[in-house]
């Protein structure tokens, strides 16, 4: 991928509310819905559990650089409507995913133009939402006040935010749950039950927002996480799946969906939207990627990747395998990666290395979780190592890995 110091760009036109910017972006019932609630009313949370938070429409953000609409696969980089080259940099905002199935609300923190300016801050330019497939949809016993078009609304306004700010928007189908099972944790597979439908209906939400981009599917693990033929013949075409249950119940089966029916679903409805697909072992493998590409006749597909410092592939011995020789031929994106010894030695040669292959990557994650806590022993992914920030409001560093990170953003 060829990059491009973004450009300065200092416009402030003064913004009408995120909720009716919504408008061009949503379909039926949900499109008389948007601009008829009040443009302060709470989606997300305060930073303290509550309900609170506003979206503070009349308060424009600052944007980082160019506009990121029609983002596009060229070669083995993506670029925008401008025909600029762009590297995504940037983080996860985690809580989309959980608080609606496991907290009665939408956000984990602040959901303002106050928490995108701490952002900003960073220059950050593009911010991974995961989301939960229960609550997208409203089904499978999720509280109506969190799900359906409330949770839509909800997302629509924060993604609207995000593009005041000229950040990239990546959504991400986090959490599923196949039949009747409650979307609770992640599974080895997208499930054909409800996946289709989820990404159908998140295309045709965002018809006109060609800004941003759909990741199929969080960190697949099939054929009981080995990197395997049977692996990623089921990662492409789909196949019956052990389901994630809860210690001491009885493992089912469901059938799940491959990245392809995903992709159909998503180009069925006319969306041209750029799409990213993480390989097995949680995203962390990419081996078979390009062998299993999945047909798009957009031609607008990309691998996102996965790498943390406890992962298999951790080094630049194995990065110059699989992921390089990737990279050459498309776009490959970082959508997470993480320390968890709370030092900043693995990331910074991991951003080294993905700058100079080109590479985009987004630090996990943009909450405050507390002080960071390494697993014992440090190769485990225990302990609380993962909050990047102390405030939402502040963007302050927490850890030494939350610095290492800022600091190579800072310095780009």
């Amino acid at each position: 991928m060829t990059r491009v110091r973004p450009i300065k760009w200092r416009a402030r036109p003064r913004l009408v509310s995120p909720l009716c910017l919504c408008l061009g972006m949503t379909v039926g019932t949900l499109l008389a819905a948007s601009c008829a609630q009040d443009p302060n009313g709470s989606y997300g949370t305060d930073g303290t559990g509550g309900a609170g938070g506003s979206f503070e429409p009349d308060t424009p953000v600052e944007p980082v650089g160019p506009p990121m609409t029609g983002l596009r696969v060229v070669g083995n980089h993506i670029e925008n409507s401008d025909g600029l080259s762009v590297q995504l940099r940037g983080v996860n905002r985690s809580g989309s995913e959980y608080q609606c199935i496991k907290a009665g609300a939408i956000f984990e923190g602040p959901i303002t133009s106050g928490s995108v300016r701490a952002m900003a801050a960073w220059r950050i330019n593009a911010v991974r939402i995961p989301l939960n497939e229960a609550c997208w949809l409203g089904i499978n016993g999720v509280d109506a006040s969190v799900a359906g078009d409330n949770y839509k609304q909800a997302i629509l306004g924060y993604v609207a935010l995000l593009h005041q700010a000229h950040m990239v928007p990546i959504l991400d189908l986090h959490w599923v749950g196949p039949g009747t099972s409650a979307a609770d944790r992640l599974q080895p597979m997208p499930d054909a039950d409800h996946a289709p439908a989820f990404w159908t209906d998140v295309a045709t939400t965002f018809a006109a927002d060609d800004g941003v981009v759909f990741e199929l599917f969080n960190e697949p693990f099939p054929d009981r996480n080995r990197d395997s033929a049977a692996g990623w013949l089921c990662w492409r075409d789909g196949c019956l799946a052990n389901q994630s249950v809860p210690t001491g119940q009885a493992m089912l089966t469901y059938q799940a969906a491959g990245m392809q029916a995903l992709v159909d679903a998503v180009r069925a409805t006319g969306s041209k939207h750029l799409l990213l697909a993480g390989g097995l072992q949680y995203s962390n493998a990419l081996s078979q990627w390009l062998s299993h590409m999945p047909s798009d006749p957009a031609g607008n597909i990309a691998a996102a990747w996965h790498v943390y410092n406890f992962n298999a592939c951790n080094n630049a011995v194995c990065w110059d395998g699989a992921p390089a020789t990737l990279a050459m031929s498309l776009p490959v994106v970082v959508t997470e990666l993480g320390e968890n010894d709370c030092g900043g030695a693995f990331i910074d040669s991991l951003l080294k290395w993905s700058d100079t292959h080109g590479i985009g990557y987004l630090a996990w994650t943009w909450n405050t979780w507390g002080a960071c806590v390494a697993p014992t022993p440090p190769a485990t992914q225990g302990g609380r190592p993962w909050a990047l920030i102390s405030d939402y409001l502040t963007g302050a560093p927490t850890s030494g890995y939350a610095q290492a990170y800022r600091g190579h953003l800072l310095a780009m």
